[in-house]
This record gives structure tokens, sequence and C-alpha cells, in this order.
């Protein structure tokens, strides 16, 4: 397991701010960023490579301003501190706070202005494509936003997974909305299999993180359920996701090359074990977010590939 940041790891401040957006998590949203892009392939549009690119950019910016502001508000609520059966670096936070590498109101600044240049560069993108991306802009920095912040702290409502599936999903209909210049249908049914694939990410995580937030009144599903009972929950969204894939192509909304995206779930089967062997023991699950992580990406990128070598004519 890597080692958690100090300061004296990150002198140079652009690393030190970089580290602080938990980099390696950000390709979620690349890879649903890609997802929306193969699907404007796929429906015929000839792809537009610099807005591609900078659309990218930007789902990413976004997905790293909302992960400064959750560490700023979880060191707030105070569960971060508290945390001691986290896995870093998959669960409990950057650190970044803890260890003393950023203080909470630099934290604060920092992903405040992160999403000032979402704002912006979304309202760049709106003058370049179509107002209608306003719509997509709003409820994805909203989202971002009220997953953790108070008054509303969704995840503590028991919405954390929703807003997860609602944002990746939002970032894929961005991609291609920014291609076509309009809305389809297209990419909610391409993207929802991966966006649920993507919830289970946050919901695995919160195994580790449950006595903390538990006490910090941090009350998702994992808190709210007994361990044997909550599991299931992961068994749910892997059911979910692959299901909505096969139910997609059997009705032909779908290409049927698509089911090359089924060989993640073998991935998604292992990590499923060894989540309901050891759901009470926090400690020996790095195994299974690993290979949860790697069902979402391998899902994403065949579900892209098989879009993309299936597409039609205009």
């Amino acid at each position: 397991m890597p080692k958690e940041p100090i300061p004296a790891a990150f002198r140079n401040p652009f690393a030190r701010y970089f580290a602080a957006t938990r980099p390696a998590f950000l390709t979620a949203s690349l890879m649903a960023g890609l997802i929306g892009l193969a699907i404007a392939r796929h429906d015929g549009w000839a792809l537009d490579v610099a807005l591609a690119l900078l659309t990218l950019s930007f789902a990413v910016l976004a997905h790293a301003g909302a992960n400064v502001l959750n560490d700023y508000y979880d060191a707030l609520n105070g569960t971060d501190a508290r945390n001691v059966e986290r896995i870093f670096p998959y669960t409990g936070g950057s650190r970044f706070i803890q260890n003393g590498v950023l203080s909470e109101a630099q934290t604060r600044n920092f992903g405040l202005g992160l999403m000032a240049c979402v704002a912006l560069a979304g309202l760049w993108l709106m003058v370049r494509t179509d107002f209608q991306l306003l719509y997509i802009g709003l409820v994805g920095l909203f989202t971002g936003w009220a997953y953790s912040a108070p008054p509303l702290r969704l995840n503590s409502r028991g919405l954390g997974e929703l807003c997860i599936v609602a944002g990746f999903l939002l970032i894929v209909v961005g991609a291609d909305f920014v291609q076509r210049s309009a809305f389809a249908a297209a990419p909610f049914i391409a993207g929802l299999s991966y966006a649920l694939l993507a919830a289970n990410l946050l919901y695995i995580n919160q195994f580790p993180d449950r006595s903390a937030d538990i006490a910090a009144g941090k009350l998702h599903w994992v808190a709210r359920l007994e361990v044997a009972q909550a599991r299931w929950g992961y068994v749910l969204l892997v059911a979910l996701a692959y299901g909505w894939l096969l139910s997609c192509i059997i009705v032909g909304w779908l290409p049927g090359l698509s089911l090359i995206a089924l060989l993640a779930l073998p991935l998604s089967v292992q990590a499923a074990r060894l989540l309901l062997k050891h759901a009470a023991q926090p400690q020996r699950l790095d195994g299974a977010i690993v290979l949860t992580i790697a069902a979402m990406l391998a899902h994403g990128a065949l579900l892209s590939l098989s879009l993309i070598l299936s597409k039609v004519s205009l």
C-alpha cells in the first residue's frame, strides 16, 4: 500500500495541489467521457477532436473539484479524523488535511476554485455548442456540491449512490451532447451500466469507513444497515448494471457487439465474493476494492470499443 501523504513529500506546491485531487481516481470520469464520445461516434457523428479533448479535461476537472470538496466537508464532520479502519488510498479521504499537508481553508478554497473553473469552462463550451448544455452543467455542479456539503449532505441521507450514478451519467450525456449539440436517449442508455458500477465503488469503499461515518452522523446505506445486510447491496448494483446492459442489447438499444462488456463481469463477481466473505473485516477488502475499480474501467473500455466498432452511418 502507498504511504499516506506528509508535508515533507509535497514541498512543490503544484505537486501538492495536484495530488490533493486524488488523480488516480479521476480515470473514472475520463472513462465516462469516453463512453459519451463513443456513443456519439456510434450514432454517426464525426468527432470534433478539439472539443472532445476539452470535454474530457473539464469532466476530470469537475471530478477533481468534487473530490477536494468532499475532503473538506468530511474534515468538518470529523469522519476522516476518526477513521482508523481506512484502507489508504481507497478510503478515508486523501489524508491531506489530517496529516497537515493542506489546511481546511486551503482545501476549501482549492475545491471552490476548481468548481469555478469548471463553471467558466462549461459556459465557454455552451457558446460553442448549444445553450442547453447549461442544464447538464448546473445539475452536475449541484450534485458534486450537495453530495457532501451541508445542509443537504446527500450521502449522509442515503442518496450518495444516486448522486454517483447521476454524476457519471451526466458526464456521458455531456460528452455526447458537445458532439451532437442536442439531447438524445442513446447516452443515457449506454452510460447507465457504467454509472452503476461507479456507484458500486463508492458502496464498497464505505465498509472500511463505516464505524467512523456512523460516529460522524454520515448515515449512508452501509451505515444504516447491519453489515450482513449491507453487503448484498453490492450484489444488487452488479446485477442492475449487467442486467441493464444485457436488456438493452436484447431489445436492440445497444449493438450486439456490446456483449463484450460482459467480460468485466467475472471481476465484479470475484469482488462480490470477497465482500460477502469479509464485509465484517474491512481491512481485508483491499482486493475487492481493486477488483471493483478494474471491473468498472474494463466495462467502460469494452463498451466504448464496441460502440466505436459498431458505428452506424447518418
